[in-house]
């Protein structure tokens, strides 16, 4: 599988720019705000969303300044709302190191990350990009309804294939798919091709979530992460929804009373995943995964070939492949 530091390479130079202007974009007179953003900062991810801006940009031209202000934006976006799930989740970890959340409690961890919406936010309308500010609202929008449906599916257990599908394009594509179609547009690409930049970051948001689903089966330390932490918080997600799809009425109410029994059990756990195996529902998640990049390569395939169509084809297979 190529790696995330691969695929990067043809937008290194523009990430180091991007990143200065991150810090900059946060720096305040307040120490606490600065203490916890520098942590932010030490403990940050792959840059996986950043650098498909970036490459979405340089598809169609030389990256701006106007294309940094969409990386800021995002970014910042996405950083909000993983500090605000981890205070909803009551998550002590976040990328193997204690969150912002666990260090400082909810009421800061909730200010800071309305704090950085409030940047992004600045930025856009200090650089007047008011049409990738528009972009993002419309993500955080989806985002938002797309937690409360799950959540709402979730109490009622009555979440089909195509709710599933639903919920995940809100919370998860949503944002995805705002990275390349604000990173075409800030290049100045025509409509046809923004529209179908943000098809090509759907269905990669798409995989990403679904992957992320299926990682929660896997046996304990091969994705860093522990083994049905979906279960135990009685998310239905596309594996056990497709098993139960395939079951009997009896083998259906049979999983649904262990999950709603005492999911934490690992004896319980071992007996819903070996179903949920059993049923074809990881199986389903591969094949489902295989189509939807075959649909964002061909879409890669449209503009002529270069390094930044190989990296974003790359990107597609390492959505799919990652361990973490």
């Amino acid at each position: 599988m190529v790696g995330i530091e691969k695929i990067k390479q043809p937008v290194a130079a523009e990430l180091q720019v991007f990143d200065r202007q991150f810090k900059q974009t946060l720096d305040s007179d307040v120490f606490l705000l600065n203490l916890i953003t520098w942590y932010v900062f030490k403990t940050k991810g792959k840059q996986f969303r950043p650098a498909l801006v970036l490459l979405s940009a340089k598809l169609f031209g030389e990256i701006c300044p106007k294309t940094y202000t969409a990386a800021v934006l995002v970014e910042l976006l996405h950083t909000t709302s993983l500090v605000h799930d981890d205070v909803v989740d009551d998550a002590n970890e976040r990328r193997g190191a204690f969150s912002v959340y666990a260090l400082w409690k909810s009421k800061t961890a909730v200010l800071f990350g309305d704090y950085l919406l409030a940047r992004g936010l600045m930025r856009s309308v200090d650089y007047e990009a008011f049409d990738l500010l528009r972009i993002v609202s419309v993500a955080v929008k989806e985002m938002c309804e797309g937690e409360l449906l799950q959540l709402q599916h979730s109490r009622k257990q009555d979440i089909t294939r195509e709710a599933y599908f639903k919920v995940i394009q809100k919370k998860t594509a949503a944002l995805i798919s705002a990275c390349s179609e604000a990173g075409a547009q800030s290049a100045g690409a025509a409509p046809e091709q923004v529209a179908q930049m943000r098809q090509f970051g759907i269905y990669l948001g798409l995989m990403f979530q679904i992957k992320d689903d299926l990682l929660d089966y896997q046996p304990h330390g091969i994705s860093g992460k522990p083994t049905g932490n979906d279960i135990k918080e009685k998310k239905f997600t596309l594996p056990l929804i497709y098993a139960l799809q395939q079951a009997s009425r009896n083998e259906k109410k049979q999983i649904l009373r262990l999950i709603n029994s005492s999911a934490s059990d690992s004896q319980i756990l071992k007996t819903i995943i070996g179903f949920v195996e059993e049923k074809g529902g990881l199986e389903h998640c591969r094949s489902t995964m295989s189509e939807l990049a075959q649909k964002a390569a061909a879409i890669i395939d449209c503009f002529p070939p270069s390094e930044v169509t190989v990296a974003l084809k790359e990107m597609v297979e390492y959505a799919m492949n990652r361990r973490n």
